[in-house]
């Protein structure tokens, strides 16, 4: 523009020189110029979604994700190197790659790089709100689609803002939202962990259609003094009541201690770790997103802190001294898909079913999974007493010589083995099968009778019949 006005004015004097020379002919004046115009830049409307109300609560914050950007005065990008927690493989950093807006949603995404030796490494996104956020008591809402693959863990989840009130983790409280695994997104868990020892309370979710990597789901929690329900598409999975904080060889701390002190939300998608194991060549990292629609904080006007811790009561044994119901199968009606006495279970790609005929339990196998507990018999709420001695008897067969693992677990108690995990040859002929133990742990009313026939190298059939807990000492 300025090289188009100096050439203007030199036009001008040279017309003005020409007249005042008489002989000259006089030029027409050059049209006016006008300055060019930057085109102005296009403004991107922006959609603001209004938080809903919810009955019997006020909103306390909330963030729909509206922005160009991640509102960094909710959220902290957090920062760690591989293998901080669990044995994971990524690295949390702060890029444009791995946090960032999409469409509306929180985008955290896990990225797979490969050096010329070929060896392979992982970054991935991860955020919290701690010291902006924090709170105690309410319901925090997530709207929430996880990603699909080998060794992907999305979770939504929530910890104490001054970790070290109670001691480190798990003594300090941890509330898990949702936890997906990429390898089974059909399935959604919501936890709490607490104390020392270390004890959880897990409840889950498991799609008869889809899975939660289809389409977006809610997953929420109320936090409450001496009360935590966990829900997903308003359907409640889990309400635990028990729980406690201590140092061991110390007396626990006042209930509701962990979960009476201020806490953030945070969410990330780790890659690998202890629970899900690593990937492999099936995932697919060019679709690894967890995408989080939104996050709502609400809080009830007034919530009632005397609370008392409820006592669990330990269930006595049967006439004969025997703590397992219908060990003997004489009842065939006994349902296998709850959680009070037997209980069949199938996990990782382990197929199969159980029956109860003729006093004893048939368990058929048609796929025998990927870990020991893909096909599981179980027995619930066997009081395990510290320094007391038990003995386990049963009978059992095969269709062909096989192996199977007994164990008696603590699903409460971070799944530690009172009885240790114990592999036994079974033949094809009905044989006894006595095991004695001392139970050295602190008291736990709901020990867990198991038998494992997952990932044995056989799939065939096991019988069972007799089966007995007994204190003996």
């Amino acid at each position: 523009m300025k090289r188009k006005i100096a050439m203007l004015c030199s036009v001008v004097m040279l017309t003005s020189c020409f007249a005042a020379c008489g002989n000259a002919k006089v030029q027409e004046s050059p049209p006016t110029l006008e300055p060019i115009q930057e085109a102005p830049e296009k403004e991107v409307a922006i959609e603001h979604t209004e938080t809903p109300p919810m009955l019997g609560y006020n909103l306390l914050w909330a963030d729909e994700f509206d922005g160009p950007t991640l509102d960094e005065s909710n959220w902290n990008v957090e920062l760690r190197d591989p293998g901080w927690t669990n044995n994971e493989l990524q690295a949390y950093v702060d890029t444009d790659e791995n946090v960032f807006i999409k469409d509306g949603c929180l985008c955290l995404k896990a990225i797979e790089t490969v050096d010329e030796n070929g060896k392979k490494s992982y970054t991935s996104g991860k955020v919290n709100s701690q010291n902006k956020r924090d709170f105690l008591y309410g319901k925090v809402v997530v709207r929430a689609k996880v990603p699909e693959g080998q060794g992907l863990w999305p979770a939504a989840w929530m910890m104490p803002t001054d970790e070290s009130k109670y001691g480190q983790w798990p003594k300090c409280g941890e509330i898990d939202i949702m936890e997906v695994l990429g390898n089974d997104t059909k399935t959604s868990y919501g936890t709490i962990h607490y104390g020392e020892p270390h004890g959880q309370e897990q409840g889950k979710k498991e799609l008869t259609e889809g899975s939660f990597s289809d389409d977006f789901h809610e997953f929420s929690v109320e936090w409450e003094p001496g009360k935590i329900k966990f829900f997903v598409d308003y359907v409640q999975i889990l309400e635990t009541r028990d729980w406690f904080t201590a140092v061991e060889g110390e007396d626990e701390k006042p209930y509701p201690a962990p979960f009476d002190q201020t806490f953030f939300v945070q969410m990330n998608l780790a890659v690998g770790g202890d629970w899900p194991g690593n990937p492999d060549e099936t995932t697919d990292f060019d679709n690894a997103e967890y995408l989080i629609d939104y996050v709502r904080v609400y809080q009830k006007d007034h919530y009632k802190t005397d609370v008392k811790k409820p006592v669990i009561p330990m269930r006595d044994p049967l006439e004969d001294g025997n703590y397992v119901r219908n060990g003997d199968f004489a009842d065939e009606s006994e349902a296998l898909d709850d959680d009070q006495d037997w209980k069949f279970l199938l996990a990782q790609n382990g197929k199969g079913e159980a029956v109860i005929k003729d006093g004893m339990i048939e368990i058929t196998s048609e796929a025998e999974g990927d870990v020991d507990y893909s096909v599981q018999l179980v027995s619930w709420n066997i009081p395990m007493k510290k320094d007391s001695k038990y003995r386990i008897t049963f009978d059992a067969k095969a269709s062909e010589p096989r192996n199977i693992v007994v164990c008696v677990s603590a699903p409460f108690v971070n799944w530690i083995r009172y009885f240790p995990d114990t592999e036994l040859e079974i033949s094809d002929k009905w044989e006894t099968y006595t095991y004695e133990f001392d139970m050295t742990e602190k008291t736990d009313p709901r020990g867990r009778l198991e038998f494992n026939l997952g990932h044995r190298g056989s799939i065939a059939t096991v019988d069972i019949t007799n089966v007995r807990v007994e204190e003996i000492q």
